[in-house]
């Protein structure tokens, strides 16, 4: 059996690999569940091999051959007709052709390919999630606020549709990358969110492919105005927790600690939207960062900009969690009692901000009793450890 290191070696290659690996075979296979199975397989044979032989120097390039002879060796053992060995002939052939087309990165490309008008948006989003970054069903379940029931049984509906239905797995033509923009963003974005609250790689990838969509569609201002909210807000990591690991909120943060390189980058994106004005919800996100950017202190952070475009994003792309995040910036300008009205006329119960926003306002309202009760239900409702550790916090501060 491998030991502990041994298997950390090879969990590290997969949750930096699989996305990449998982996109190589659908591209070479053009089978969603065929490509995932032989990755998985790769896998399992890297924890019963590395031990032994050692990682490999190229440990991506090591489990995407072995999945992908894994994979023609199935296609050979299960088929009974010329064409399928026919198929496995042509994977196997080392100076096949590689499909031509606009976009030429292999996440990206398998985004894009995900991201079929023919499915639903969620179903797209939560397909690619599924398939790019190897997250969990509780993963993307959690990002769309819905049981992991109900997410797994859209998965499935999806890879039936695009079995049952013929979409093919190809590289879009240039023609065809406007309709799936909204997909593609939606799976960056959640990429990122996932990261922000836990593995910093994956804000790492997800910013990688903003500046690939921007190289890609330079004229589509809904793909400037996400990478500028990315970068806005990763200028913010290294303040955002501090020296024993424990969470520091936006307003306690030291601002010196921000990376002004990023933000600087950031904010010239945001006024490059601005001269469009073709204004999306990613480029009005990413404006709401610039204002708090802009702030040198949290006291001096212009919450009546930030409540107007609250206001803005609520027109052209209301949502509960918007509304949410309105209400916060409400509390700032007219007081918590109105944010309070706000927050419990919103149905998110199952959302741990929503609890968290709450009993930071019962707080300043001083109902320390009730504030209490709210913060221990949003620290239960978290998967962040650091995100919990500091609910827990606030709520003893409130009992001492």
């Amino acid at each position: 059996m491998p030991d502990a290191s041994d298997a950390s070696a090879v969990e590290a290659v997969f949750r930096a690999e699989y996305g990449r690996a998982v996109s190589v075979l659908v591209r070479f296979l053009g089978d969603i569940d065929l490509a995932e199975e032989a990755v998985q397989d790769a896998f399992i044979t890297a924890l019963g091999k590395w031990p032994e032989a050692g990682v490999p120097p190229s440990p991506a390039g090591w489990i995407i051959t072995t999945a992908r002879n894994r994979a023609i060796d199935r296609l050979r053992r299960e088929s009974s007709r010329d064409a399928r060995h026919a198929e496995a002939a042509r994977l196997y052939a080392p100076d096949a052709p590689a499909e031509e087309g606009p976009v030429r990165d292999d996440r990206l490309r398998l985004i894009f390919t995900c991201c079929h008008p023919a499915l639903a948006l969620q179903a797209q989003v939560a397909l690619t999630l599924r398939l790019l970054g190897g997250l969990g069903t509780a993963q993307i379940a959690r990002a769309f606020l819905v049981p992991e029931p109900t997410l797994a049984q859209r998965l499935v509906r999806a890879k039936a549709k695009i079995r049952h239905a013929g979409i093919p797995y190809r590289v879009p033509r240039d023609a065809d990358l406007p309709d799936r923009l909204n997909g593609v963003l939606a799976v960056v974005y959640l990429i990122f969110n996932e990261g922000y609250t836990g593995d910093p790689a994956l804000c790492a990838e997800a910013v990688r492919l903003g500046r690939l969509l921007a190289e890609l569609m330079p004229d589509e201002p809904e793909v400037t105005g996400l990478l500028g909210l990315m970068l806005l807000v990763e200028a913010r990591r290294p303040a955002r927790q501090d020296e024993d690991g424990a969470l520091v909120p936006l307003p306690e943060q030291d601002r010196g600690l921000w990376d002004r390189d990023l933000i600087f980058e950031g904010q010239d994106l945001v006024r490059r939207c601005l001269r469009r004005n073709r204004p999306g919800p990613y480029q009005i996100q990413a404006a709401i960062n610039a204002v708090h950017s802009d702030a040198p202190t949290a006291g001096a952070t212009d919450w009546g900009q930030i409540l107007c475009l609250y206001d803005q994003l609520m027109a052209v792309a209301p949502s509960p969690v918007v509304a949410l995040n309105r209400a916060v910036a409400v509390a700032e300008v007219e007081g918590p009692g109105k944010a309070l009205d706000l927050v419990d006329a919103l149905d998110l119960g199952t959302y741990h901000v929503l609890h968290a926003v709450r009993a930071d306002l019962l707080r300043r309202l001083g109902r320390p009793t009730e504030a209490v009760r709210e913060y221990e239900a949003a620290a239960e409702l978290t998967e962040s450890p650091a995100e919990r550790a500091h609910l827990e916090q606030r709520s003893r501060d409130l009992t001492r």
